[in-house]
């Protein structure tokens, strides 16, 4: 299995933290993986980019045209990254309803700010939108399950966190035909 993923929004949204969690699911899944990032400024707010490779690879930068994904926390960063898109590759975004007119990739788009806002917590998007992309069979190299495993050993121990995490991760797993932009 060989997968290219770009993860993009805007610092402080958890960009590492969902790679990092793809990362683990890999190596807990014997699965070599490279990750990188880019940081656009150094402070809340400023543009993130994970590049992510899970496969057979020897760098770890996506090139132009050659990510099978790109999860977006921020509806901005899909005009800024889809360059980076196969052809045949997909989007999954936080973007409200109508917000984001995308004709040459499959899109899977839903409303994660509000939804996180609505839980009290903003910060929650990110696992919205993993969940979201998992949500489709066979998108990612991984399951919602292994996912799911990954968040547990990640959170053991602090239990109110792990709830939160899970609440949020299955919010965006189960969107999908849910007013959901597919």
């Amino acid at each position: 299995m060989n997968q290219q993923l770009i993860i993009s929004g805007v610092g402080g949204q958890g960009i590492l933290f969902i790679t990092r969690l793809l990362a683990e699911t890999a190596i807990h899944k014997g699965l070599p993986v490279l990750t990188s990032e880019t940081h656009g400024m150094a402070q809340r707010g400023g543009i993130v980019v994970s590049h992510f490779k899970v496969g057979d690879f020897f760098s770890p930068l996506v090139r132009p045209g050659q990510a099978d994904g790109l999860l977006s926390l921020k509806a901005e960063t899909v005009a800024l990254h889809r360059h980076f898109l196969k052809e045949n590759g997909w989007i999954v975004a936080n973007a409200a309803p109508l917000s984001l007119v995308e004709t040459g990739h499959p899109l899977a788009a839903m409303d994660a700010d509000a939804a996180a806002l609505a839980m009290g917590n903003p910060q929650l998007v990110n696992l919205m939108i993993l969940g979201l992309a998992l949500a489709e069979p066979e998108r990612l190299f991984c399951t919602a399950a292994d996912v799911e495993r990954t968040i547990g050993r990640k959170l053991a121990g602090k239990q109110k966190e792990l709830e939160t995490a899970m609440v949020a991760f299955r919010t965006g797993l189960e969107a999908r035909g849910k007013g959901v932009k597919e």
